[in-house]
């Protein structure tokens, strides 16, 4: 896995478009956990529907051992699944954290699939 930091190298300021009208809550949790996938090298998007169903009503912890279990299990055939897991939620805080020094908006709508495209010469 490629492990990166999330700054403002990485477009995320191009990919800010607009303000959701949506739960601030649910977009900031999708914004930091996306931010902690593109970071980890993760091609993983979530928008707030996957969110909530991978978390539905699960601390994020377990939500996300259903998730890998259910839509990435072939991570944890090389992984240990508590280890992803608090790679993933150490990532998500960090990157929380940055948004917010950053001045970012946490539940601004960011388009984390153009994040994800590969950039020639990147």
């Amino acid at each position: 896995m490629v492990f990166r930091q999330l700054d403002r190298n990485h477009h995320l300021e191009s990919a800010m478009t607009t303000i959701c009208n949506s739960d601030s809550n649910i977009d900031a949790e999708c914004n930091a956990y996306n931010a902690a996938f593109h970071e980890l090298g993760l091609s993983w998007v979530w928008d707030t529907g996957l969110y909530a169903s991978a978390v539905a009503g699960a601390d994020d912890r377990t939500g996300l051992r259903n998730y890998l279990a259910r839509h990435q299990s072939h991570l944890l055939s090389a992984h240990d699944a508590d280890f992803l897991v608090e790679a993933i939620i150490a990532a998500k805080e960090r990157c929380h954290a940055q948004l917010n020094a950053a001045g970012c908006n946490p539940a601004a709508y960011i388009d984390w699939s153009a994040l994800q495209q590969r950039q020639i010469g990147a």
